[in-house]
């Protein structure tokens, strides 16, 4: 049976939702802390590779300086990540017009990153920060609020729509309109459930997402889950466990793919729409 609940939003200015081609963003990681190696450039090379995932088909630009991997040690200093941020974010919006968001959980690297002018903030931890919320408010922008809470327990799908149900309160709290929900894959650990198992869980449930009325935005790129299931230890290797989770979050509704694999990730993308468009 369809969903009855008509999913549109805005992203940065982009419009994202149900009727919407599913719009794929492109990760630039600043990070020499990252789990995938493979994906770090240095601040200078940002506009470049902007300009490649841009022609591949990248709707979005998401630029990160800090790794978040959760079973990393990854901090740097505050100062550090906003010269990374600052760096990266003036390099990309000279080279590229499309939309560009700052990943981090830090409110002051989010603010250095928007006055150097970025578009949008991405918050793994969906408003915790209210000083978050407050800077996005009053600089007028758009959010990712991400699923992410270290001590709820109990069925996957639950814990994550009561997080995301507490960052939407917040961002109501601040009059925030344009935001889009992240599951969190990746970031639940240690729980009574394995990781691998909850965060197939989460995907395959995704449509369940849809109570909360915004559109969906998943980052499964490359991540741990998969690499466990196909046995897979490098995340040079799981490319194709990527492009396979991906076709099913968008098939379960997905409205927004993070990705390192710009140009495999929007093909699988729009196949997998496709279909789903077609389905009863």
């Amino acid at each position: 049976m369809r969903e009855k609940k008509f999913i549109r939003g805005k992203f940065a200015g982009l419009e994202v939702g149900d009727d919407r081609r599913v719009a794929v963003v492109g990760v630039i990681n600043l990070s020499p802390e990252s789990f995938f190696r493979g994906s770090v450039v240095k601040p200078e090379d940002a506009g470049k590779i902007a300009e490649k995932m841009v022609d591949e088909g990248a709707d979005i630009i998401d630029i990160g300086a800090m790794s978040t991997a959760p079973y990393k040690e990854t901090w740097i200093s505050e100062s550090e990540e906003i010269r990374r941020i600052v760096e990266g974010v003036k390099n990309v919006k000279n080279a590229v017009d499309v939309p560009l968001s700052i990943d981090t959980q830090r409110p002051e690297v989010a603010e250095a990153g928007l006055k150097a002018g970025a578009d949008a903030v991405n918050d793994i931890t969906g408003f915790e920060n209210r000083r978050m919320a407050q800077i996005v408010s009053e600089y007028g922008v758009s959010a990712v609020v991400m699923a992410w809470d270290e001590g709820a327990d109990g069925n996957p799908v639950d814990v994550v729509l009561n997080s995301l149900r507490r960052s939407l309160n917040v961002a109501e709290d601040y009059g925030i309109d344009d935001v889009v929900i992240d599951p969190g894959i990746g970031f639940f650990r240690d729980r009574s459930v394995p990781w691998y198992e909850w965060d197939s869980r989460v995907i395959a449930n995704l449509h369940s997402l849809r109570v909360l009325g915004k559109p969906v935005y998943v980052g499964l790129s490359r991540k741990s889950f998969i690499g466990k299931i196909l046995n897979k230890e490098k995340p040079e290797e799981r490319l194709n466990g990527s492009l396979s989770a991906t076709a099913i979050a968008v098939f379960k509704g997905a409205h927004l793919i993070r990705t390192h694999d710009v140009k495999e990730t929007r093909e699988v993308a729009d196949m997998a729409e496709f279909i789903r468009r077609h389905g009863d």
